[in-house]
């Protein structure tokens, strides 16, 4: 085996451990009941709003309630991104055309969505949302197509 297909072979194993790892905290934060998930929202929500924001310890419980449900939907969003993108760099290791290593990260990153959500429908206080496998389905592709700027980009530089 020569030292190229080491590399390879190398940065694929690195780049699955990193997805699985992905994958199992993603099952972990929807493992957490309704009121273990909606706390550590809320914790989150507070702390952006009092350290970041308002500078204040009373907050509104208006402000707090919708702060906590963005900070829960680009949670999704960002978590499936970094789905995206580590789907995208590892089927980019193999020599398949462009168009299918696209669909097969969207496919897989899609289908780990709708099954995080089916399986919260198992959880006590959980439930699965629609809304958040299409949040979850948009990450993947933003992180696709950071993927796919970066390799443009080397390849630029590479006929450079």
């Amino acid at each position: 085996m020569n030292m190229e297909k080491i590399k390879i072979n190398i940065l694929r194993v690195i780049l699955l451990i990193l997805l699985l790892g992905t994958f199992f905290a993603i099952f972990g934060f929807s493992s957490q009941n309704g009121e273990e998930s909606g706390s550590l929202s809320k914790n989150v929500a507070k702390f952006f709003l009092e350290k970041i924001v308002y500078h204040e310890k009373e907050i509104n419980e208006q402000v707090l309630e919708t702060t906590t449900k963005v900070i829960r939907k680009v949670a999704h969003f960002s978590i499936y991104t970094v789905v995206g993108f580590l789907l995208m760099s590892f089927v980019s290791t193999y020599n398949l055309k462009e168009r299918k290593r696209v669909l097969m990260s969207l496919c897989i990153g899609i289908l780990y969505a709708t099954s995080d959500e089916i399986h919260q429908a198992f959880v006590p206080g959980r439930g699965p949302q629609v809304t958040d496998v299409m949040i979850d389905s948009m990450g993947v592709v933003l992180g696709i197509l950071i993927v796919l700027f970066i390799l443009k980009i080397l390849r630029t530089a590479i006929k450079k």
